[in-house]
């Protein structure tokens, strides 16, 4: 088995190494630009987790694969910067702004290729499989990306609908890095199918986190401005959960009418054309949150959601040692707030 530490080493060698061609500059110089600025690597961090759990060392046929995804999962965040017209990411200018929406567009089509190019390193017994997993998945974002962008234009969705867009935007993508690096290590397809639930539980709770975070969190910590999503009215956990609740509550009389679904619709209205009117509505939609007890919901269904993810590794019948692992990723994941 390899060690959490050999894992580290390795995704920071391979991210540090990782090539693109050089010519044309103009189409291979964003690809460089997006990988640099980094994130968390949580996708492919999973993916060589779960294969460790059944592997002594790493090879090309596990790293490239592994590297795949992130370089996938790095394009669909150029696209979407074009489609929410994003000037920043990560704290950083995003592709579009720093080139051009066509150089955009384009650069994000060959990451794409460039993702499918690593992906055919994987062991040629089990690409078959792996290409159906991958392929399965991409068109599992995509859909979820559509169903966020169709949400733009209403006033309300059901939770219900909003977990969907969630599991196909978010979940599937961690679930497949799961999946994935089992699949490649050999392990049987009971384990292959329980570390996928481990990782769609786990992206669940990854998204409400997010969510969470970008209202209550530290900006010190959470590494982007607080309240971004309620400046720009984004369908979030907690607006899905307040909507829903507040015109419950206010029909029992649990709360007055200041806090009910009515004042929360007002609120969503309120300008934000300057710093001051737009502190003005994160701090009035927060007291409303609040109010609601949405931040507490949030936080109950991360924790349970984290129980689900567990619970499915349980049931692998890997081993404490292995759950173990499996439960600090976990754990570190959705900590981000510590």
């Amino acid at each position: 088995m390899i060690s959490e530490s050999q894992i580290e080493e390795s995704l920071k060698e391979l991210f540090e190494t990782i090539d693109f061609k050089a010519e044309p500059s103009g189409l291979y110089n964003p690809l460089g630009y997006m990988i640099g600025i980094g994130g968390k690597r949580i996708r492919p961090r999973l993916c060589l987790l779960t294969y460790s759990l059944f592997k002594d060392s790493f090879c090309e046929e596990i790293l490239q694969p592994a590297a795949a995804i992130e370089v996938f999962h790095t394009f669909t965040l150029i696209h979407d910067d074009i489609m929410d017209k994003a000037e920043m990411r990560r704290g950083m200018p995003t592709v579009a702004s720093k080139w051009n929406g066509n150089t955009a567009i384009l650069s994000g089509d060959v990451m794409c290729i460039d993702s499918y190019r690593r992906l055919a390193k994987a062991p040629a017994d089990k690409l078959p499989a792996i290409l159906e997993l991958f392929n399965d998945t991409a068109a599992q974002v995509c859909e979820g990306q559509q169903y966020d962008m169709d949400f733009e234009s209403e006033s309300e969705v059901p939770m219900e609908m909003y977990m969907k867009m969630t599991g196909l935007k978010t979940a599937v993508l961690i679930a497949c890095s799961a999946k994935m690096g089992a699949m490649i290590a050999g392990a049987d397809a009971r384990t292959c199918d329980y570390l996928y639930k481990f990782g769609y539980d786990l992206g669940l709770a990854f998204q409400i986190t997010d969510d969470y975070l970008d209202t209550f969190g530290d900006q010190s910590v959470f590494g982007k401005k607080i309240g971004g999503d309620i400046v720009n009215n984004k369908k979030t956990w907690l607006l899905t959960r307040a909507l829903e609740k507040s015109a419950e509550m206010e029909k029992s009389g649990a709360i007055d009418s200041g806090h009910g679904q009515q004042a929360l619709l007002r609120a969503l209205d309120m300008p934000v054309s300057n710093d001051t009117e737009k502190t003005a509505k994160i701090n009035k939609i927060k007291d409303i949150f609040e109010v609601l007890g949405v931040d507490e919901d949030a936080k109950y269904e991360i924790i349970r959601f984290h129980a689900n993810a567990m619970e499915n590794v349980g049931m692998t019948g890997l081993g404490k040692v292995r759950y173990e692992m499996l439960h600090r990723y976990a754990d570190r994941l959705l900590g981000r707030n510590k």
